[in-house]
C-alpha cells in the first residue's frame, strides 16, 4: 500500500482507478468539481484507461452511465446537489435498469438560499429511487467503500447502483492520510464487470420495455426489492473480503461504538460521528454510559441491527443533517419505523430527534456533549421532554446560534 496525504475528492478519484472504471462521464459542481478533474489527470498521463466522456449535464452523464453499463462495462461518476437532482429521472432508470453503476455524491444544501457546505438533503432525496447508499466517515472509507461498493453492485443476485456519499469540506476539501491499496491486491479483489445479461447484436435481449399493468410491472419491482433486500448479505460479505486482503473494516451496515453497556445511544451519519466519538470517550472518562451508532447503510437500511441496539439501551437520539416535511427527520423516521412492531413496548427505548449541522453549520464536541446531558436528563425523567429539537438555532437573543438546545 502506498500512504498518500489526500483530499476526500482525490480518494474518490483514487477508488475509481483502482476500480478500473472503465467509462467515466463527467460534469462539474461545487464542491464535487476537483474529483472529475482529478480523473482527467490520470486520463491524460495515461494512469487510467477509461472513455472520459465529457457531458453537458448531469442528467446527461448518468445516461451514459447507464447505456454504458448495459453494455457490460464498469461505470462510475460523481455529482452533488443540484447536479444530483438533475439525475433524479435516471437515477430511477438505472435501477429499474439493474445496471450497477457506481457514483460518489459530495453531500451538500440544496438551494435556495445558495449554498455549496455539508448538508445530507440531496442524497436523502433519492431515497426512494432503487440506489444503495452508503455515507462516509473519513477519507480512507471513501476510497476503500468504492471498491466495496463495486463489489456489492455488480453482483449477479444484486445489480443495482450504488452511491457513496462524503461531507462537503469537511471531507472533500479536507487532507487526510490515506493508504492507497495496491493495484494488484484490487484486482484480485474486484474483477472485471461480466454480466449475464448485456447489449449484445449476436445475442439480442429487450431492455426497459414497456409493459402493462397486468403484464410484469410489479414483478420487476418486486425483483428490485428483493435485490436491495439481498444486498445486505453481499455488503457484509464484500467488506469482510476487503478486510481479509487489506485489513480494514468499517462496522458493516451499522457501526456501533462503545454500545454494548451504554445506557444512552446517539444515531449519526457522515463526519458528524467522528466529532461524536470523541464526545462519548469524553463522557465515558466522567463515568457516563454513553454510545454512538453510526449509521454507514441508509439503503438497504439495517433494520436489523437497529432492532437488536433498541432492546439494549433506554434512550436513543437520532442526529440528521437535513431534514423532511413529514414527521421528524429522514432517519429517525426510519429508525421508528424499523422498532416500532418489532421491540415489544417494555423493551422499546425513548426516541428523540435532533437537527443539527444543517446546511453545513459547525458540529462541535460540545455541541454533542450538550445533547448527550440532554438524553440522559430524559433517561432520568424517565419521559421525553420534546419530540425534534432544531440544536443551535440563531436568534435576537443568540446570533451566533450557540444556545443549543
Amino acid at each position: 500500500m502506498t500512504k498518500m496525504v489526500i483530499t476526500g475528492n482525490s480518494a474518490v478519484a483514487y477508488g475509481a482507478k483502482l476500480a478500473r472504471a472503465e467509462v467515466i462521464p463527467a460534469y462539474p459542481i461545487t464542491p464535487q468539481t476537483t474529483i472529475v478533474e482529478k480523473i482527467a489527470d490520470f486520463v491524460g498521463n495515461g494512469e487510467l484507461e477509461t472513455q472520459y466522456i465529457k457531458v453537458e449535464s448531469e442528467h446527461s452523464a448518468m445516461a451514459a452511465c447507464i447505456s454504458a453499463s448495459q453494455t457490460g462495462v464498469r461505470t462510475f461518476t460523481a455529482t452533488s446537489a443540484q447536479g444530483l437532482a438533475l439525475m433524479h429521472e435516471l437515477l430511477m432508470w438505472a435501477a429499474g435498469a439493474r445496471t450497477p453503476v457506481v457514483m460518489a455524491n459530495v453531500n451538500r444544501a440544496m438551494g435556495p438560499p445558495w449554498s455549496v457546505w455539508a448538508d445530507h438533503q440531496d442524497s436523502v432525496a433519492q431515497r426512494d429511487t432503487g440506489w444503495i447508499q452508503l455515507y462516509c466517515e473519513n477519507n480512507q472509507e471513501v476510497v476503500d467503500t468504492i471498491l466495496q461498493l463495486f463489489k456489492a453492485c455488480e453482483d449477479d443476485e444484486i445489480l443495482l447502483p450504488g452511491m457513496t456519499t462524503l461531507d462537503a469540506f469537511y471531507l472533500s476539501h479536507t487532507y487526510e492520510v490515506v493508504d492507497l491499496p495496491d493495484q494488484e491486491l484490487v484486482d484480485e479483489y474486484l474483477p472485471r464487470f461480466d454480466p449475464p445479461y448485456k447489449l449484445d447484436v449476436d445475442d439480442p435481449h429487450g431492455f426497459g420495455s414497456l409493459v402493462m399493468p397486468h403484464s410484469w410491472h410489479m414483478e420487476f419491482r418486486y425483483k428490485i426489492a428483493q435485490a436491495m433486500d439481498d444486498a445486505r448479505a453481499k455488503i457484509l460479505q464484500a467488506e469482510k473480503d476487503f478486510e481479509k486482503i487489506f485489513g480494514r473494516s468499517y462496522g458493516g451496515l451499522l457501526d456501533n461504538y462503545r454500545c454494548s453497556d451504554a445506557d444512552v445511544v446517539l444515531m449519526a451519519a457522515g463526519t458528524n460521528a467522528s466529532t461524536a466519538r470523541e464526545a462519548v470517550d469524553d463522557l465515558r472518562n466522567d463515568g457516563l454510559k454513553v454510545g454512538l451508532s453510526r449509521i454507514r447503510f441508509f439503503r438497504p437500511f439495517p433494520y436489523e441491527q437497529v432492532r437488536a441496539l433498541a432492546k439494549t439501551v433506554d434512550v436513543l437520539g437520532v442526529s440528521e443533517r437535513t431534514f423532511t416535511f413529514g414527521y421528524g427527520g429522514p432517519f429517525f423516521a426510519e429508525v421508528g419505523g424499523a422498532i416500532y412492531n418489532a421491540v415489544s413496548e417494555g423493551e422499546r427505548p425513548i426516541m428523540k430527534n435532533y437537527m443539527l449541522g444543517v446546511g453545513g453549520r459547525d458540529v462541535r464536541k460540545e455541541h454533542i456533549i450538550d445533547i448527550y446531558k440532554n438524553m440522559i436528563k430524559i433517561k432520568e425523567a424517565g419521559k421525553l421532554d420534546e419530540e425534534i429539537v432544531w440544536y443551535g438555532l440563531k436568534d435576537a437573543e443568540d446570533p451566533d446560534g450557540e444556545g443549543g438546545l
